[in-house]
């Protein structure tokens, strides 16, 4: 039975993409990871569970040493890892002259070293997948972009394009698909954050993007791995 990690499920694109995974036959147990069970729970709850079997692992992703031991406890739990989707973010917008080193130190560690150590661990599990497997990362629009005010999220997203260009190379010998998708705006928590006075009914929402994410980790996609993947609404 095939498996799936999703980080950043408790909510937004994470969460919609879980959902939308769960009615497709791509993968038979699904991974939910965020910092809340109760939102996790809330998000298991619009699954559709038939034939599915659901687990929940809640994990702070500022905890970089607990990386390793979660992936192989999913994996001892679970028996393969055949898909990643790395999806949870965090942003505190700010100008240079404001910016705090500690604000850019915790930004990089779960926009960029948290994915980066997923990517890592679960690979020295996939890479035994004869079939392959398949890991997407969320960056945004704002990593290729200039965004002037949000320093340390816009500079971690490019750094997920670059990584993610990397590994689409580096592990194509591992038979690992590695997809990049960059949304614009996007009807989240985080996007709250950045641009607080925005009506969020006129921008896209994180169900449309979810669908999107599912397509490309679906198992007969061959095609659009190792490019950044942007997605907007016109």
């Amino acid at each position: 039975m095939a498996t799936c990690i999703i980080t950043g499920a408790g909510s937004g694109i994470g969460r919609a993409t879980a959902v939308e995974l769960s009615k497709r036959e791509d993968y038979g147990t699904l991974v939910l990871t965020g910092r809340s069970v109760e939102k996790l729970k809330e998000t298991q709850e619009l699954m559709a569970q038939e034939k599915k079997k659901i687990l929940l692992e809640p994990f702070d992703l500022g905890n970089l040493e607990g990386i390793p031991g979660l992936v192989k406890g999913i994996y001892e739990r679970c028996g393969s890892i055949d898909c990643l989707l790395n999806i949870a973010g965090y942003t505190d917008p700010q100008a240079l002259l404001t910016t705090s080193l500690e604000s850019m130190r915790q930004t990089y560690e779960v926009n960029v070293f948290a994915p980066f150590l997923l990517i890592r661990e679960c690979a020295k599990y996939m890479r035994r997948n004869e079939e392959g497997a398949k890991v997407l990362n969320v960056a945004s629009t704002a990593g290729i972009t200039a965004r002037p005010g949000w320093l340390s999220y816009a500079s971690s997203k490019a750094a997920v394009v670059s990584m993610s260009q990397t590994l689409a190379e580096e592990l194509a010998e591992y038979r690992i698909k590695v997809y990049c998708v960059s949304p614009g705006r996007c009807a989240t928590a985080l996007r709250r954050k950045l641009a607080p006075g925005e009506d969020p009914s006129t921008i896209m929402q994180p169900d449309e993007v979810g669908a999107i994410l599912a397509n490309l980790v679906a198992k007969d996609e061959h095609c659009l791995d190792g490019q950044n993947i942007v997605i907007r609404r016109k």
